[in-house]
């Protein structure tokens, strides 16, 4: 079964960086868009970035220009780099697949705060 690890998470203040990391077990990276999601509290998930199989990325418009989703397809890893970090950034961050009819095992998350 597919194991979602995501690490990374702190807290930081407005304005900082962060950059997370989601590391899977097995070679699933290859054959799978994937994705960023993020869940405040209260809140619905939302998906704020993609990044395909050949590497195109997509942003939700409340993260455009500030965060950057890349793969490592050979370490099973994504990551997403956080730049100008809001106080409305705070969330646990999951990773998973993206634009597929299922979804792996959700990992634990990595929490992210953003004081102001």
């Amino acid at each position: 079964q597919v194991r979602l690890v995501e690490s990374g998470g702190g807290l930081v203040q407005a304005g900082g960086s962060l950059r997370l990391s989601c590391a899977a077990s097995g070679s699933i990276f290859s054959i799978n868009a994937l994705g960023w999601y993020r869940q405040a509290r209260g809140k619905q998930r939302e998906l704020v970035a993609t990044i395909t199989t050949g590497g195109s990325t997509n942003y939700a418009d409340s993260v455009k220009g500030r965060f950057t989703i890349s793969r490592d397809n050979a370490k099973n890893t994504v990551y997403l780099q956080m730049n100008s970090l809001k106080p409305e950034d705070t969330a646990v961050y999951h990773c998973n697949t993206a634009g597929a009819s299922y979804y792996y095992p959700w990992g634990q998350g990595t929490q992210v705060t953003v004081s102001s």
